[in-house]
């Protein structure tokens, strides 16, 4: 390709970097393809031809997220490997709440300048992702802009195209009191209440790199590690058992996010006790000086998910899950009442 031009060069952005951003890409991006996908990239639309066999009426469920500034960790530990891991699973997490399989993923990054192997390293991660999530990765965008966002910094988001047959979509209106609620570990803070972190640790270059022996790590690869997806195994439990709700535990902790899949005049009751809090938290609140109830409301406190099943189905839905390989324990339980979440 003979594209150049030497006044955008000398305005900022070198269009030659991004072709070789592109080119670094691909052996990542080839990890993604699964049966259905049309086109390679570099086109103008990503192409991909949905398996619909045993599908009677298709339902597309999209959803799209970014890693907001957990980004500034990765700015400052000079590692860009793992959040695209985090990019794609904000989306498809998501996804998977409506009981629809997540089928491709396209990206957004935008830079003050384009260093190809900075981007290639960042797509590794996204890449990563998708392959966790068995859904393919079809395209994206790589939008040089300087002067707009400093030279060593990004911003990362994507979204993702789910399908499930009709159906077949979780029907939360379903869910009555005496259902059970299952936990989901998390694999830390995942990609939500950054800015809160960020704030009571003042973090710098040097505060992240301190060992603690709580963590058994220093604290930027606690907090950098990436957001767990939890697609397959998911998709393993819906196979066998009658999942009556699946939430996405993201920002706003367990008050926002449990009662969003819960019909009117039902709540989940939770003991304090039976949640399994990671030390990363307690390091948080303790540091911080956070009320337990903001904690609660803020992050995920170790439960990535919270899925509710009949109560007959709790002891197999976490064998399943287990053997998914997943971390996964009863919660507790669902109650007739209006205050969405009541943590005792």
């Amino acid at each position: 390709m003979n594209s150049f031009s030497e006044s955008y060069k000398k305005a900022g952005v070198d269009v030659t970097a991004g072709y070789e951003a592109v080119r670094l890409m691909r052996e990542h991006i080839a990890r993604t393809n699964v049966p259905g996908v049309l086109s390679g990239i570099g086109g103008f639309g990503g192409l991909f031809e949905p398996d619909l066999t045993g599908i009677e009426k298709p339902v597309f469920v999209s959803g799209t997220d970014g890693v907001g500034t957990k980004l500034k960790l990765a700015f400052l530990m000079d590692k860009h490997d793992t959040v695209g891991i985090d990019c794609v699973a904000m989306c498809v997490n998501d996804i998977i709440c409506c009981g629809a399989k997540p089928q491709f993923f396209l990206d957004y990054i935008a830079v003050g300048k384009n260093y190809p192997e900075k981007i290639a390293t960042i797509v590794s991660g996204i890449a990563e992702g998708c392959v966790q999530s068995g859904c393919a990765l079809v395209g994206g965008e790589t939008a040089e802009m300087p002067g707009f966002y400093p030279v060593d910094e990004y911003d990362l988001a994507g979204f993702a195209v789910g399908v499930v047959d009709k159906k077949k979509i979780i029907d939360t209106s379903m869910q009555k009191a005496g259902d059970v609620l299952i936990a989901l570990s998390s694999s830390g803070v995942h990609s939500n209440g950054f800015s809160l972190v960020r704030k009571i640790f003042a973090i710098n270059e040097k505060n992240l790199a301190v060992y603690f022996d709580e963590l058994g790590m220093t604290l930027g690869e606690s907090l950098l590690t990436p957001t767990r997806i939890y697609v397959k195994s998911v998709l393993k439990l819906m196979e066998d058992v009658q999942v009556k709700s699946v939430s996405h535990i993201t920002g706003g902790g367990f008050y926002e996010n449990i009662p969003r899949s819960l019909p009117q005049g039902i709540s989940a009751h939770i003991a304090r006790k039976d949640v399994n809090i990671l030390p990363i938290f307690r390091l948080i609140a303790r540091t911080g000086h956070v009320p337990e109830r903001d904690m609660f409301n803020t992050f995920n406190m170790g439960v990535g998910m919270v899925i509710s099943v009949n109560a007959e189905d709790a002891d197999k839905a976490v064998e399943i899950l287990n053997a998914a390989g997943e971390q996964a324990y009863i919660l507790g339980e669902l109650v007739t009442s209006d205050e969405g979440v009541i943590l005792d």
